[in-house]
This record gives C-alpha cells, sequence and structure tokens, in this order.
C-alpha cells in the first residue's frame, strides 16, 4: 500500500508500496516543542467505520484534532495511521492498496478502536502499540524498555559510504555497537558486515533485554554479543582493537529533553538526555574509544543538532561529516591514529570525564582503506544506491 512521503528527520511511510520508518531523535509535528497537553477527548463513534479507508481517514482527523506529535514512527499522520492501523489487522505494510476498501468485521473493530485510543487518548507511540518498528528493512521488537529505532547510520550502510571507509565488508572483524538499545544498529552491523563479530553495549538491564530477544529472533546469538556496561567500563577491549567503533548515543540537551511532548516521553530518558549540552557520553565514549581501536580503526557517532558543538569542542580531531540525502550531516568519522594523538598529547576533549550516577551511553592485517583528511567531501552514494530517504527507511 502506498503512502505519501516527505522529509522528515526521522522516517516516514510512503506511497501504495511500502511503508518507510522514521530516524532522527528530535520530534515533529504541531506539539514537538509542547509539555503534557490537555487530556484527549474520547473518540468519536467509530461504529459506522466499515473499511481500512474509512478508519484511516477518522485516524488522521483524530491525530489532527488531538495535535499529536510525529517523528518516532513517521513525519505525517497519514503515514502513521497506516503504519498504525495495518500492523494492528497484523497485514503486511506492503499490502495491495485493494486491502484500503476490504470490509472489516467486528472483532478488526474493536481492535482498531482499542489500539487508536492508545495512540490518540493515551498518546502512546504507535511503535508500542503494536510491539514493533522497522529499520533498513528488517522488523525488531520494542517498548518502553528502549527508544524506538531510528537512525541516519542505516542510510550510510546501505549507500556503501561506511564501506568507502572501513574497506570491504568482508574485511571487517571486530565491531562494537554503543547505547545499543533494542540491538537493531548491532543487529545491521552483523548483517552488513559477514564476518565480523559484533560487540552490543548498554546499561540498561532492560534495553538488553529487548536487545536479546531481536538477536535471537535474527538468528545471530553467535556473533552479536551483548554487555552490560557504560560505555567501555565493564567491556575489556579486543585483542587487535575494534575496527568499528559505531554509537548513536544519548545526545539531546537535558532542557531539550524536559520539554519533550509527551509520546517522547514514553521512551528511557537515558536513551535521550545527553547531559547539559547533549555531549556528556560523547566525550567520555572517545575517551575510552583510543585504546580500543585497531591501528586503521574507526569511530562513528550519530550526533543530531550537535555539529557546531562538536566542531568547537573536537575539531582537532579531524571529524569527517558523511553526506546525508536531507542534507542533515549529522553523522562524522574519526580515524585512530588522530584520536591516539589526541590522547598522547592529553587533549582536552579527551579528558576523563566523571561518570554522573544513573547516567549511560542510553583487526589488524586487513587492507588499508584511503580515508578522507579532515574537511574532505566524501563522495555521496549513485543515485541507485541511496536506498533511504533521510529520515525513512524502507521495510518489508
Amino acid at each position: 500500500m502506498a503512502t505519501r512521503s516527505s522529509p522528515s528527520r526521522r522516517a516516514s511511510p510512503r506511497g501504495a508500496t511500502a511503508v518507510k520508518r522514521t530516524r532522527t531523535r528530535p520530534p515533529t509535528g504541531s506539539a514537538a516543542a509542547s509539555g503534557p497537553g490537555a487530556p484527549a477527548a474520547p473518540l468519536a463513534p467509530t461504529g459506522q467505520l466499515a473499511t481500512l479507508r474509512a478508519w484511516l481517514a477518522f485516524a488522521e482527523r483524530a491525530y489532527a484534532d488531538a495535535g499529536l506529535a510525529l517523528g518516532q514512527v513517521a513525519s505525517t499522520a497519514h503515514d502513521e495511521a497506516l503504519f498504525l492501523l495495518l500492523r494492528l489487522l497484523g497485514w503486511p505494510l506492503d499490502s495491495d492498496a485493494s486491502v484500503l476498501d476490504q470490509r472489516l468485521d467486528p472483532a478488526q473493530r474493536i481492535t482498531l478502536r482499542q489500539g487508536l485510543e492508545r495512540r490518540v487518548r493515551d498518546r502512546v507511540p504507535a511503535a508500542y502499540v503494536v510491539g514493533q518498528a522497522w529499520l533498513g528493512g528488517l522488523r525488531f521488537h520494542v517498548d518502553e524498555r528502549v527508544i524506538i529505532p531510528r537512525s541516519y547510520f542505516v542510510e550510510h550502510l546501505l549507500s556503501g559510504q561506511l564501506e568507502l571507509l572501513t574497506g570491504p565488508a568482508r574485511s571487517v572483524r571486530r565491531v562494537v555497537d554503543v547505547c545499543t538499545g533494542s540491538g537493531c544498529l548491532a543487529i545491521l552491523l552483523a548483517r552488513h558486515f559477514p564476518r565480523a563479530t559484533v560487540d552490543a553495549i548498554d546499561l540498561s538491564p532492560g534495553a538488553l533485554e529487548v536487545a536479546a530477544l531481536n538477536v535471537r529472533a535474527h538468528g545471530l546469538d553467535r556473533r552479536v554479543r551483548l554487555h552490560r556496561s557504560d560505555v567501555f567500563a565493564a567491556v575489556p577491549a579486543p585483542a587487535d582493537g575494534y575496527d568499528l567503533i559505531l554509537s548513536n548515543p544519548p545526545y539531546e540537551p537535558s532542557a531539550v529533553c524536559d520539554r519533550l511532548p509527551e509520546e517522547f516521553r514514553h521512551e528511557p530518558r537515558l536513551a535521550l538526555d545527553g547531559g547539559r549540552d547533549g555531549l556528556d557520553i560523547i566525550r567520555r565514549l572517545l575517551r575510552e574509544a583510543a585504546p580500543r581501536l585497531a591501528p586503521r580503526g574507526l569511530v562513528a557517532l550519530e550526533v543530531g543538532g550537535l555539529r557546531a558543538a562538536m566542531e568547537h569542542e573536537f575539531g582537532h580531531l579531524g571529524l569527517l561529516w558523511l553526506p546525508s540525502e536531507d542534507g542533515s550531516d549529522c553523522v562524522c568519522v574519526i580515524r585512530a591514529d588522530r584520536l591516539r594523538a589526541a590522547a598522547s598529547a592529553g587533549a582536552t576533549a579527551l579528558k576523563a570525564v566523571a561518570a554522573k550516577p544513573g547516567r549511560s551511553q542510553t583487526s589488524a592485517g586487513r587492507p588499508a582503506p584511503a580515508l578522507p583528511e579532515a574537511g574532505a567531501k566524501v563522495p555521496a552514494p549513485p543515485a541507485r544506491a541511496r536506498l533511504v530517504k533521510r529520515g525513512r527507511s524502507s521495510t518489508a
């Protein structure tokens, strides 16, 4: 089924062929910067709604009337409502458009009303209502123990940009995903780098329980290893170092988290809050990464709207920004040699940062790729490789 698409920082479904998913952290929509709103009015009667098309139109009006915040699953009410209704019915997201006019039985109508009430009246994110989210074409279990998957890394993996820096995918042997949450990026990394062992780190026991479900569901128990750790504190460095340290850490400033709309406050704050300036976990990760990297290893970080802050504090590390299709360019790559040089010189940016109570993060011998120097432009992928739009990843 097609859904209409529009650019967004997270994903959105599109057209009649596939529902696409959202990605970055800041919300979009009329309630994007609001606090708790007035309780939503009860849903209007729905007894007359006999088809999915009628329910979709009703849901769009309900979204607008309630002023729901978007950005966790899709960037438009149409796309998120279509995702929600299809999954409540157990129908594929790529269902033929003919399902819009299929008559629904009484049990199906009850299911749709109950799910829509949770989304509209209780402001529960759609992904939590149905217990699943999609990223990079894969389905993941989600609940309120984890942030809803969304990341620009999917774009860079599918387009081949990361491979331009790491070298051939089959040459990468050790990878780590710091602040793994649901495990979605660790799983995508294991699939993209077929010979790699992937460590997946998170401080939250609940998040690791969800990640374990997803790792098992994707058959990667032997290649993805879960670790409970505050950044690298409880994870020994591999003998030959990591070829790639990747993280989509908590990077929202605390003041931003204080003002998030209700939908986003259903997500664990530990996975969103990056401290006063958003850089708390990033500072610690970079300090601890230097001795854990292979000689030609890389650190890749998704930092949302913190590019200026990153350049101000870590510009001496030669940050290389990967171009994204929507122009946000919020993923940077740092080379091992730059990190080690800064660490040995005692660079201020890499000095130890005391961990705050209750805060979390949320190979040798391989061919050496030619890495661009700082300020060089990483070539954008060819059009045929741009499988993921900014804020959107296609789903099966």
